[in-house]
């Protein structure tokens, strides 16, 4: 698999970029996911995740993860970009403070909490819902 991760991230916000790039190949892999794909991850704060959550669920409070998908309503994996021939997944928004908050209250590393919430976004761009 031929995975491309953007990753925007204020520079306050420090955190192990390799590890959550091996647990998101891994995941895909995982899920039987090949070729070429793209991903974005953006980690922000309070603030810009409950924008986030208020514009486009309504409800307004801080969350740990939103994901916007690319996928198609039937289930099909992304839109495929001709310049690339990468299918995207879409975007998925970490809020850093609030995993920072979570890795205290479970008693985890804070990048091991990220890895999580990264995951569980990935999987919901690729439709497996809870």
């Amino acid at each position: 698999m031929d995975l491309t991760l953007e990753i925007t991230a204020d520079s306050r916000y420090r955190f192990n970029r390799k590890q959550i790039k091996q647990a998101v190949e891994n995941l895909l892999k995982e899920q039987g996911v090949s070729g070429k794909v793209a991903l974005s991850l953006a980690m922000v704060g309070d603030r810009k995740i409950r924008q986030l959550k208020q514009k486009y669920l309504g409800i307004d409070e801080v969350t740990d993860v939103l994901s916007f998908s690319q996928l198609e309503g039937d289930g099909k994996m992304g839109m495929l970009s001709n310049e690339t021939g990468r299918v995207d997944l879409g975007d998925v928004v970490v809020c850093y403070p609030q995993a920072k908050r979570q890795a205290v209250k479970l008693n985890r590393l804070l990048d091991d909490e990220i890895e999580f919430l990264v995951c569980h976004g990935v999987l919901h761009l690729l439709g497996v819902h809870h």
